[in-house]
């Protein structure tokens, strides 16, 4: 009896198939470490009025969603507004401000803290 040159090939991918499911997701444990806030940055005027933003639905209960904002790269610039999930379980999101500080326009981008 003469194989068909196709039956090793569909045997490797069942294999592989069935292998598949005994394979479990790597869980890797970060430990809550504190990140730097951003720096002040002083920028050379104050930025726009905010834009009115339609808050989408949530993808999921544990996004969190971060309000759209200007932030300075040389010139003002609108970020959208987006959901994110937080890097860990207490974390807290820090919007992005601009304030006048001796004169000087100040922008310090948002941050999770």
């Amino acid at each position: 009896m003469k194989l068909s040159p196709t039956l090793p090939l569909l045997c490797a991918f069942a294999a592989v198939a069935l292998l598949g499911g005994c394979v479990r997701d790597r869980v890797v444990y970060v430990h809550d470490q504190p990140q730097p806030a951003p720096q002040e940055v002083v920028v050379t005027e104050a930025p726009p009025p905010p834009q009115v933003e339609v808050i989408e639905a949530s993808p999921g209960p544990d996004y969190f969603w971060i309000g759209g904002c200007w932030e300075w790269h040389g010139r003002w610039i609108w970020t959208r507004g987006h959901y994110d999930r937080r890097p860990h379980a207490h974390a807290v999101w820090v919007p992005a401000r601009h304030y006048v500080s001796g004169g000087r326009h100040v922008y310090v981008g948002g941050h999770w803290r």
